[in-house]
């Protein structure tokens, strides 16, 4: 499932990023990378979702969020 079709409030385990490597760096350097766990905050009607990683609220736009396939978290399953 894509971030963007994610429920608010769920945390989720980042399974890939499929966006230009440009972006995709710079998602790395913010700590959104491959089995990082993200929490849902928020999400707005023009596609924007506001999630918490690392203890950091992030904004993405749609079109990013739509390149970042998610799973849901096993209760078992720590924050990295």
């Amino acid at each position: 499932m894509k971030l963007c079709e994610g429920e608010i409030g769920k945390t989720y385990i980042v399974y890939r990023v499929m966006l230009r490597d440009d972006i995709a760096r710079r998602l790395e350097a913010l700590g959104i990378i491959e089995l990082t766990s993200v929490t849902l905050m928020n999400k707005k009607a023009g596609g924007t979702v506001i999630i918490k990683v690392r203890d950091t609220r992030l904004a993405l736009g749609k079109s990013i969020s739509e390149g970042i396939e998610i799973r849901e978290a096993a209760s078992n399953e720590g924050r990295r």
